[in-house]
């Protein structure tokens, strides 16, 4: 990469990583299946006297991915995980462990849910749920063993904006760690670290990989945390394999283009979603009337393809009218690649209901036309009204 610590983002994604020098100036560093690593001689055996040394641990295609993602979060050390939610429990188990307490947004990622209901209970971490708008008042809930603090801005459902650097105050202040799960903003439109998380977690199944076809996780760390990541990433034997790796990084390589089309995309058609008569409200941080508003534009370069609906109270036969007949949008869970998709939303709330007469729906807008996914959700809509009762 250049070496030049002014440049900007696009031009890292374009260049952090490459490892053209070491594989005769080809432009992707190659795809590596390796278990076992040969050694020259016992000496070096016995020293570990080699840049790789045993598969699990790292080949070029991991390190290559790495070294690309801790350049973009600007943090001190990445580590790849077999998928998103393995990321987040990798993050949560380096800083927690029995007897602790951990504080986790209400409106977080549903198997992020389940991973607290259920496995972190047995393993003796007690989770508290708070409302994701809570600020500064989040030092209310801390007891002497909350060790965490963890972050989903904004929720992948109901898109609340937490306010990242007033919690990171707080919890700092404590002795406790702040993760936050930026899978919607990716850092190229939140920078997690610069604003007080110590570890930054996403889901590269979604933007990273960006073509529906890879499943992967990472977690970056500032330096206070990242030798006890790497830890308890190697002691639970985590790895992703070269050829996942290889489409992350061909898919990071055009992130930045194609999240600045998912964000026009998106919003154009919010802005258009908030005048339909079936549509009770539109949840999504970059309308100017959204509770979030003013925490995005303070905190964020842009907002990325996912947003939600919530519909005017409808029965059921006219809702899958509406979505059974649509051609440009996917009925499918995941989001994040170039394809637009729509499904039903399940919210679940421990701290307070959300408050939704109606249906809620959540959309990724791809990278088709915007005429065309606006003309397919208008079908959808004549659908649903000839369906309703008169």
């Amino acid at each position: 990469m250049p070496d030049d610590k002014n440049l900007k983002i696009e031009t890292i994604a374009v260049h952090a990583g490459r490892m053209s020098a070491e594989h005769f100036g080809v432009v992707n560093t190659p795809v590596y299946r390796a278990s076992t690593i040969l050694y020259e001689n016992l000496a070096a055996l016995e020293a570990a006297d080699a840049p790789y040394i045993y598969g699990r641990l790292g080949t070029p295609s991991s390190g290559s991915l790495e070294e690309a993602v801790t350049a973009l979060e600007g943090g001190s050390r990445t580590v790849l995980c077999p998928s998103g939610l393995n990321a987040v429990a990798t993050a949560i188990l380096s800083v927690c462990g029995a007897d602790d307490h951990l504080l986790v947004t209400d409106n977080c990622y549903g198997p992020t849910r389940s991973l607290c209901d259920g496995t972190l209970r047995r393993l003796g971490i007690e989770t508290t749920y708070y409302d994701p708008v809570t600020g500064s008042e989040i030092a209310e809930l801390f007891r002497p063993r909350t060790t965490a603090v963890f972050c989903e801005s904004p929720g992948s459902l109901t898109f609340e904006v937490q306010d990242i650097p007033a919690i990171a105050e707080v919890a700092h202040a404590r002795g406790a760690s702040v993760l936050l799960d930026n899978t919607w903003a990716t850092p190229l439109f939140f920078e997690a670290l610069a604003r007080g998380v110590d570890l930054s977690i996403q889901s590269a199944t979604k933007y990273i990989g960006g073509h529906a076809d890879v499943m992967m996780g990472y977690v970056t760390a500032n330096e206070g945390h990242a030798e006890r990541l790497a830890e308890t990433h190697g002691q639970l034997g985590l790895y992703a394999s070269g050829d996942d790796c290889f489409l992350a990084l061909r898919g990071l390589r055009t992130m930045p283009v194609r999240l600045a089309r998912h964000h026009e995309t998106a919003l154009e058609l919010a802005l258009w979603l908030k005048k339909q008569p079936a549509i009770a409200q539109v949840l999504h941080p970059g309308l100017a009337g959204d509770p979030g508003h003013a925490i995005w534009r303070r905190d964020f370069k842009g907002a990325s393809g996912l947003f939600g609906l919530v519909l005017k109270p409808v029965a059921n036969p006219a809702m899958s009218a509406f979505l059974d007949g649509l051609e440009c949008f996917g009925l499918g869970y995941s989001w994040g690649g170039y394809e637009s998709l729509i499904v039903p939303a399940n919210v679940r709330r421990t701290v307070r209901p959300f408050p939704a007469a109606g249906p809620v729906l959540r959309i990724h807008a791809g990278l088709e036309n915007v005429d065309d996914l606006r003309a397919d959700l208008e079908m959808g809509f004549e659908r649903l009204r000839a369906q309703a009762p008169a």
